[in-house]
């Protein structure tokens, strides 16, 4: 029952053991992206509750929104977005059993961050 070598071994396995792999980290990206978009949303819906309010408010708002800290945080909001919905895809392709090897997931996570990318400027050119 007793495990005499208890002492000389971490209790459990650490960032300093393992080395990052593509497939953790895009997933660890997935989940930040998801709370950033919950933060962007929250300053779209004060813009709108700003032009329902008050000319005045709206200027405030709208003057935050379209300064350049504003189009910083909308330009990555377009890439998380994206970014978030090329995972999904990718975590409902490994639902069905595809592509769980190594390689392809690989491959999967360096298209999930190249298409988002490649999106967010075809957007930005678009809009």
């Amino acid at each position: 029952m007793a495990d005499v070598n208890r002492g000389s071994r971490p209790l459990s396995p650490h960032l300093t053991i393992y080395r990052p792999q593509l497939t953790s980290m895009t997933s660890i990206l997935t989940r930040i992206t998801g709370n950033a978009l919950l933060i962007s949303s929250l300053l779209v819906i004060w813009w709108f509750l700003a032009a329902a309010t008050s000319p005045e408010y709206y200027a405030v708002a709208n003057g935050v929104l379209t300064s350049w800290f504003g189009d910083i945080v909308m330009t990555l909001s377009v890439l998380g977005l994206w970014y978030h919905t090329l995972a999904g895809v990718r975590h409902l392709i490994w639902d069905n059993g595809i592509g769980l090897d190594i390689p392809t997931a690989e491959k999967l996570g360096y298209a999930c961050i190249g298409g988002s990318i490649l999106l967010t400027l075809i957007t930005i050119i678009i809009v």
